[in-house]
């Protein structure tokens, strides 16, 4: 496939753009976001450009598939991943490999919904994606913008297929661009119109990182006017309030305190719906990474959760 074919079947991207070498690089934010974030901190603008929930996916009778790739940015180093009917059948991860490559796998004969995961913490370009036979592009369900850290992003699991978004996803089948970034808070500044698109929902997942000034409402409620100044009163919001984080004993009633500003403060909005965070994985270690980024076992349970709770509720 020449690049223009390829997007057909990209998933999670807002923009493109052709580097002089051939490789097709996709975007999650608009050009605004992106300089915005180059002039707030390197740490986050580095991280707007990764590859974080974008998927190459089609309903395919090919026995193989394979691409070009070029990873230029690396940050905690997870992998590519092929799922089959919702089960995942390969996994590169990015340690093992060189920079710059050629991934080839084999699959079963047979029509078949196939998903291709990009690494979440790496920016990853791709050019001659090849199968051995005819595609379709998947059906989805609704548009969905999803905005939230580092956990949202990805990082924690250290698989790119198994963060708590691709869980959830899994499940959901939303067409999704995932703005999560790694550090982030609720930071109004980066909410921008983004030209030509409108989701049909927005979850948004923020507050862990805000915990240091659990007495201020004024971020909240500036983030949330702004995004009712950009898509309307009328569009589904869910707030999920942070997840259990046991990584500061010494500060936990101060996140606590946070915690519930933000639950209040966010149920305010006729068009926000409230998710305890609390309630989506354990309050244990065995879940987590560093006792803050829910690891393989956490981001199943999360995501999982999450899907669930979507479900019931009919949101």
């Amino acid at each position: 496939m020449n690049n223009e074919m390829l997007k057909k079947y990209y998933f999670g991207a807002y923009s493109f753009n052709e580097t002089e070498d051939g490789y097709l690089q996709a975007f999650q934010y608009t050009e605004d976001q992106m300089r915005y974030f180059e002039g707030a901190f390197d740490f986050w603008y580095d991280r707007c450009m990764a590859s974080t929930a974008k998927t190459i996916e089609m309903v395919t009778e090919a026995t193989k598939i394979s691409f070009d790739y070029k990873i230029i940015w690396t940050g905690s180093q997870d992998s590519f991943e092929l799922s089959i009917d919702g089960l995942i059948d390969r996994i590169v991860y990015v340690k093992d490999i060189e920079e710059t490559g050629h991934i080839e796998w084999d699959m079963r004969a047979g029509k078949k919904n196939v998903v291709v995961y990009l690494p979440a913490d790496e920016t990853v370009l791709i050019k001659d994606l090849r199968i051995n036979a005819e595609a379709e592009r998947p059906d989805k369900n609704e548009r969905v913008l999803w905005l939230g850290d580092s956990i949202t992003q990805g990082y924690g699991p250290l698989r790119s297929a198994q963060t708590y978004v691709s869980v959830a996803n899994r499940i959901l089948n939303y067409d999704i661009i995932n703005q999560g970034i790694g550090g982030y808070i609720y930071d109004k500044k980066s909410l921008m119109p983004m030209q030509g698109y409108k989701p049909d929902k927005i979850i948004v997942a923020l507050g862990t990182n805000n915990n240091h000034d659990p007495a201020k409402t004024s971020d909240i409620t500036e983030y949330y006017d702004t995004l009712t100044d950009i898509y309307g009163s009328d569009i589904p919001v869910l707030c999920i309030s942070p997840i259990w984080r046991g990584d500061n004993p010494a500060d936990y009633d101060n996140f606590l305190a946070y915690c519930d500003m933000i639950k209040k403060t966010a149920g305010t909005y006729k068009n926000v719906t409230v998710l305890d965070g609390f309630m989506l994985v354990p309050h244990l270690s065995e879940y987590y990474l560093d006792n803050l980024h829910p690891n393989l076992l956490g981001a199943e349970t999360y995501g999982r959760n999450l899907a669930d709770f979507i479900r019931n509720t009919g949101w």
